[in-house]
């Protein structure tokens, strides 16, 4: 037996975490788990969990061990087979049609009005709603389904009908509790999506412009790779900047003395950082192992399916202190927020513009004494998307 073989242990088995409490609060599992093993078999979820944030790193780092692919992904499922569930060099080359629709200069450019004009109309709805309102139902819902509208080109939809489907195509691929309400629900937006897609994509042949579906509608591309990558996108497209400012709003309006540093020195962007890191929005994201392996000195066999949990490496103690307190002054490390490696987030350029250039400034200037409805407690959830279901606020 080698040196090597010798420290190799099985995995261990977690069959007391239940899909219940993962959903209102994963973190006490995570401490729990963490301490244990960077590695655990999860029963409840028929998943491998990586809960330690170099074993999360090791993963994403790895396609040729840890493929995107996998077999009977609830993804594929709900959103048809993207570009987030396969590996380069089908990987790369959908990534690139996307091309420069999401990042900086495009931004610069193009989303930037967009973004200050979306923030402009949902804060004064806001305003006409208050002085007391659902921060995510009144704003930061319905801002971040209209910014991803326009991006995407979606001109015979509303916002109202970008959060049904990305709530529901979500919900599907996060249902490990195979319920049949959440696969009919997330079926019938797939085929609204993929009607929309369709429609839109013969009036972009005759009136291209600056949108991502324009983009696409002139590359030699599947339609079916369109159909997945879009549905996708309107995934997280939406969650993630959503969740992103809910959350932000949420920690700073409960640490009143960070909210002042942040107004004082601009630290927006601070804020943010911080915030993913604290709650990922997505916290959760699959692979499945090729070959037999090692894991951070755990046994994981091949055709394993497991869970890169973010949510959990970003609050590992052994890389952040003191990991379950949210804290803009904390030396700054690489979080896992956005993923890593190949399949690196390409919405991340367009959350922080959209998060930290526009919204919580916005919002932190036209609402005076912005602060939390005390007989009214926000409400959080999830562990494959986590955010604030509910954050009711109030202002003077």
């Amino acid at each position: 037996m080698t040196a090597e073989a010798a420290h190799v242990r099985p995995v261990p088995v977690a069959d007391w975490v239940t899909i219940t409490e993962l959903y209102n609060n994963p973190y006490p599992i995570y401490e729990r788990l963490r301490p244990e093993a960077p590695v655990h078999w999860v029963p409840a979820v028929n998943r491998y969990m990586a809960v330690g944030y170099k074993a999360c790193h090791v993963v994403e780092q790895d396609q040729e061990t840890f493929s995107a692919d996998e077999t009977n992904s609830l993804m594929k499922r709900a959103m048809g087979h993207s570009m987030l569930r396969k590996d380069d060099p089908e990987h790369d080359i959908e990534r690139r049609s996307y091309g420069g629709v999401l990042r900086p200069k495009a931004i610069k450019q193009h989303w930037d009005a967009v973004f200050r004009r979306n923030a402009a109309t949902y804060l004064a709805g806001l305003k006409e709603v208050g002085p007391g309102a659902d921060l995510i139902r009144e704003f930061a819902a319905p801002y971040a389904a209209e910014n991803l509208r326009l991006i995407i080109g979606f001109y015979n939809a509303t916002q109202a009908d970008l959060q049904r489907w990305s709530q529901t195509l979500i919900d599907g691929t996060g249902n490990y509790a195979d319920d049949p309400d959440v696969w009919a629900k997330a079926e019938q937006s797939y085929r609204e999506v993929d009607g929309a897609i369709d429609e839109m994509i013969a009036y972009f042949r005759e009136k291209p412009d600056a949108s991502l579906l324009s983009r696409l509608s002139s590359m030699s591309i599947p339609l079916e790779a369109i159909r997945a990558n879009l549905k996708m996108t309107i995934g997280g497209g939406l969650n993630e900047p959503r969740d992103a400012l809910g959350t932000t709003v949420w920690a700073l309006l409960s640490n009143p003395d960070q909210l002042a540093q942040v107004q004082d020195g601009d630290r927006w962007s601070d804020a943010f950082e911080e915030s993913i890191r604290w709650v990922a929005p997505i916290s959760m994201y699959p692979r499945e192992a090729t070959r037999d392996t090692v894991l951070e000195g755990v046994a994981i066999p091949k055709g394993a399916r497991l869970g890169v949990v973010v949510g959990a490496a970003n609050r590992d103690p052994a890389v952040f202190e003191s990991p379950e307190t949210y804290d803009i002054n904390r030396p700054r490390k690489p979080h896992l927020a956005f993923g890593g490696g190949n399949h690196f987030c390409a919405g991340a350029w367009v959350a922080r513009a959209s998060v930290v250039g526009v919204a919580m400034p916005r919002l932190f200037a036209e609402l005076p004494k912005l602060r939390l409805d005390r007989e009214h407690p926000a409400v959080d959830g999830g562990w494959v998307f986590r955010g604030m279901l509910s954050l009711p606020v109030q202002w003077d």
